[in-house]
Protein backbone atom coordinates (compact mmCIF):
# COMPACT_ATOMS: atom_id res chain seq x y z
CA UNK A 1 0.00 0.00 0.00
CA UNK A 2 1.04 3.42 -0.81
CA UNK A 3 0.71 7.03 0.45
CA UNK A 4 -1.11 9.37 -1.78
CA UNK A 5 -0.08 12.84 -1.85
CA UNK A 6 -2.22 14.63 0.95
CA UNK A 7 -1.25 11.72 3.36
CA UNK A 8 2.29 12.01 2.45
CA UNK A 9 1.81 15.65 3.12
CA UNK A 10 0.50 15.05 6.53
CA UNK A 11 2.94 12.85 7.48
CA UNK A 12 5.81 14.67 5.96
CA UNK A 13 5.14 18.20 6.82
CA UNK A 14 5.81 18.78 3.10
CA UNK A 15 2.75 20.73 1.19
CA UNK A 16 1.47 19.34 -1.99
CA UNK A 17 2.88 22.45 -4.01
CA UNK A 18 6.69 21.68 -2.01
CA UNK A 19 6.20 18.54 -3.13
CA UNK A 20 4.93 18.55 -6.52
CA UNK A 21 8.18 21.30 -6.68
CA UNK A 22 10.71 18.55 -5.45
CA UNK A 23 9.37 16.50 -8.26
CA UNK A 24 10.77 18.58 -11.03
CA UNK A 25 14.00 19.42 -12.13
CA UNK A 26 15.38 22.86 -11.72
CA UNK A 27 15.08 25.76 -14.18
CA UNK A 28 19.04 25.47 -14.23
CA UNK A 29 19.05 21.87 -14.63
CA UNK A 30 19.30 20.10 -11.35
CA UNK A 31 17.92 17.05 -11.09
CA UNK A 32 14.70 16.29 -8.77
CA UNK A 33 14.97 16.31 -4.91
CA UNK A 34 12.26 13.50 -4.93
CA UNK A 35 10.36 11.53 -7.53
CA UNK A 36 7.75 9.16 -5.91
CA UNK A 37 8.18 5.32 -5.74
CA UNK A 38 5.37 4.88 -8.34
CA UNK A 39 2.30 6.58 -10.14
CA UNK A 40 -0.82 5.33 -10.70
CA UNK A 41 -4.11 6.28 -13.15
CA UNK A 42 -2.09 10.04 -13.24
CA UNK A 43 -1.59 10.36 -9.16
CA UNK A 44 1.32 10.19 -7.63
CA UNK A 45 1.62 7.58 -4.98
CA UNK A 46 4.65 7.53 -2.13
CA UNK A 47 6.46 4.91 -0.42
CA UNK A 48 7.54 4.78 3.59
CA UNK A 49 11.10 5.34 2.25
CA UNK A 50 9.80 8.63 0.31
CA UNK A 51 8.17 9.40 3.51
CA UNK A 52 10.86 9.24 5.77
CA UNK A 53 12.88 10.72 3.06
CA UNK A 54 10.66 13.75 2.73
CA UNK A 55 10.59 14.43 6.61
CA UNK A 56 14.75 14.69 6.40
CA UNK A 57 14.15 17.15 4.30
CA UNK A 58 10.91 19.22 5.85
CA UNK A 59 13.59 19.23 9.18
CA UNK A 60 17.11 20.60 7.20
CA UNK A 61 15.02 22.91 5.59
CA UNK A 62 14.22 24.55 8.49
CA UNK A 63 17.66 26.42 8.69
CA UNK A 64 18.76 25.11 5.49
CA UNK A 65 17.75 26.46 1.83
CA UNK A 66 16.71 24.35 -0.61
CA UNK A 67 19.62 25.41 -2.75
CA UNK A 68 22.09 23.66 0.01
CA UNK A 69 19.64 20.74 0.66
CA UNK A 70 19.74 20.15 -3.20
CA UNK A 71 23.70 20.09 -3.27
CA UNK A 72 23.91 17.97 -0.44
CA UNK A 73 21.50 15.82 -1.31
CA UNK A 74 23.40 15.38 -5.20
CA UNK A 75 27.13 15.14 -3.09
CA UNK A 76 25.34 12.28 -1.51
CA UNK A 77 24.86 10.40 -4.40
CA UNK A 78 28.08 11.15 -6.09
CA UNK A 79 29.99 10.17 -2.37
CA UNK A 80 27.48 6.64 -2.42
CA UNK A 81 27.48 6.13 -6.05
CA UNK A 82 28.48 2.40 -5.28
CA UNK A 83 25.94 1.57 -2.84
CA UNK A 84 23.14 4.54 -3.15
CA UNK A 85 19.45 3.09 -3.17
CA UNK A 86 17.07 5.78 -1.30
CA UNK A 87 17.85 9.12 0.37
CA UNK A 88 15.84 7.62 3.16
CA UNK A 89 19.00 5.21 3.87
CA UNK A 90 20.70 7.90 4.98
CA UNK A 91 19.90 9.94 8.37
CA UNK A 92 20.46 13.75 7.95
CA UNK A 93 21.02 16.54 10.27
CA UNK A 94 21.76 19.96 10.35
CA UNK A 95 24.22 22.07 12.37
CA UNK A 96 24.66 25.61 11.98
CA UNK A 97 28.08 25.54 10.06
CA UNK A 98 26.71 22.19 7.99
CA UNK A 99 24.85 19.40 6.85
CA UNK A 100 25.98 15.74 7.88
CA UNK A 101 24.87 12.33 7.40
CA UNK A 102 25.08 8.95 9.25
CA UNK A 103 25.32 6.61 5.68
CA UNK A 104 23.91 2.83 6.79
CA UNK A 105 27.46 1.71 7.56
CA UNK A 106 27.84 3.99 10.20
CA UNK A 107 29.89 6.69 8.55
CA UNK A 108 29.09 10.34 9.46
CA UNK A 109 30.08 12.18 6.47
CA UNK A 110 30.14 16.47 6.08
CA UNK A 111 27.93 17.30 2.98
CA UNK A 112 28.26 21.02 2.95
CA UNK A 113 31.24 22.53 4.59
CA UNK A 114 34.02 19.83 3.74
CA UNK A 115 32.26 17.55 1.70
CA UNK A 116 33.22 13.81 2.60
CA UNK A 117 35.07 14.44 5.37
CA UNK A 118 34.13 11.13 8.26
CA UNK A 119 33.20 12.54 11.41
CA UNK A 120 33.56 10.27 14.57
CA UNK A 121 30.79 11.68 16.83
CA UNK A 122 27.79 13.98 16.25
CA UNK A 123 24.72 14.41 18.05
CA UNK A 124 21.89 13.18 15.39
CA UNK A 125 18.47 14.42 15.78
CA UNK A 126 15.64 11.55 15.15
CA UNK A 127 13.53 13.63 12.47
CA UNK A 128 10.69 10.44 12.91
CA UNK A 129 10.05 12.72 16.15
CA UNK A 130 7.33 15.62 16.39
CA UNK A 131 9.00 18.78 15.37
CA UNK A 132 7.63 22.43 14.04
CA UNK A 133 8.50 24.02 10.99
CA UNK A 134 9.35 27.72 10.82
CA UNK A 135 5.99 28.58 9.87
CA UNK A 136 5.01 27.17 13.18
CA UNK A 137 3.06 23.47 11.61
CA UNK A 138 3.89 20.81 14.16
CA UNK A 139 5.09 17.82 12.14
CA UNK A 140 3.42 14.37 13.76
CA UNK A 141 5.36 12.00 14.97
CA UNK A 142 6.00 9.25 12.27
CA UNK A 143 5.01 6.33 14.15
CA UNK A 144 2.58 7.51 16.02
CA UNK A 145 1.07 10.55 14.40
CA UNK A 146 -2.15 10.32 16.65
CA UNK A 147 -2.27 8.84 20.17
CA UNK A 148 -3.90 5.95 18.58
CA UNK A 149 -2.49 6.18 15.38
CA UNK A 150 0.27 3.97 14.03
CA UNK A 151 2.66 3.59 10.95
CA UNK A 152 4.90 0.97 10.37
CA UNK A 153 6.68 -0.26 7.62
CA UNK A 154 5.59 -3.51 8.24
CA UNK A 155 1.77 -3.35 8.11
CA UNK A 156 0.02 -2.73 5.52
CA UNK A 157 3.58 -0.94 3.67
CA UNK A 158 3.27 1.70 6.37
CA UNK A 159 -0.20 2.94 5.78
CA UNK A 160 -1.57 4.91 9.10
CA UNK A 161 -3.90 2.33 11.03
CA UNK A 162 -5.62 1.92 14.23
CA UNK A 163 -3.12 0.77 17.03
CA UNK A 164 -2.61 -2.32 17.81
CA UNK A 165 -4.34 -3.67 14.58
CA UNK A 166 -4.29 -3.47 11.07
CA UNK A 167 -7.44 -1.67 10.21
CA UNK A 168 -6.45 1.30 8.01
CA UNK A 169 -7.75 4.90 9.44
CA UNK A 170 -9.90 5.76 6.60
CA UNK A 171 -12.45 2.82 7.49
CA UNK A 172 -12.91 3.92 10.35
CA UNK A 173 -13.40 7.39 10.10
CA UNK A 174 -16.09 6.84 7.21
CA UNK A 175 -18.22 4.83 9.21
CA UNK A 176 -17.77 7.00 11.84
CA UNK A 177 -18.44 10.33 10.00
CA UNK A 178 -21.10 7.97 8.12
CA UNK A 179 -23.02 8.10 12.02
CA UNK A 180 -22.11 5.25 13.44
CA UNK A 181 -21.06 4.51 17.06
CA UNK A 182 -18.09 3.36 18.34
CA UNK A 183 -19.70 0.32 19.84
CA UNK A 184 -21.23 -0.94 16.22
CA UNK A 185 -17.65 0.20 14.50
CA UNK A 186 -15.67 -1.77 17.10
CA UNK A 187 -18.50 -5.04 16.40
CA UNK A 188 -17.16 -4.94 12.85
CA UNK A 189 -13.45 -4.76 13.46
CA UNK A 190 -13.10 -5.98 17.05
CA UNK A 191 -9.44 -5.11 16.79
CA UNK A 192 -9.47 -1.79 17.26
CA UNK A 193 -9.35 0.05 20.64
CA UNK A 194 -12.85 2.37 20.49
CA UNK A 195 -10.39 5.40 21.47
CA UNK A 196 -8.57 4.79 17.70
CA UNK A 197 -12.07 6.26 16.11
CA UNK A 198 -11.84 9.84 16.91
CA UNK A 199 -8.00 10.05 16.33
CA UNK A 200 -9.11 8.09 12.95
CA UNK A 201 -11.98 11.13 12.16
CA UNK A 202 -9.07 13.57 13.00
CA UNK A 203 -6.59 12.47 11.16
CA UNK A 204 -9.29 11.90 8.10
CA UNK A 205 -9.62 15.85 8.32
CA UNK A 206 -5.59 16.58 8.15
CA UNK A 207 -5.56 14.60 4.93
CA UNK A 208 -9.14 15.85 3.63
CA UNK A 209 -7.68 19.77 4.12
CA UNK A 210 -3.99 18.76 2.38
CA UNK A 211 -5.77 17.40 -0.76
Amino acid sequence: MAFTVPITSVLSGATPRQLGYWRRPTARGAAPLLVPAAKREGRYLYSWADVVALRSIVYLRQEKSLHKIRKAVATLQDLESADWEHLAEYKLVRTAQTIIVLTPKGDMLDLERAPGTVFDEVLMEDVLDTFETRSGQLVPALRRPRPYLTVHPQILAGYPVIADSRVPFHLVATLADDGMDAAEIVEIYPSIDARGIPDAQYFARQVAAAA
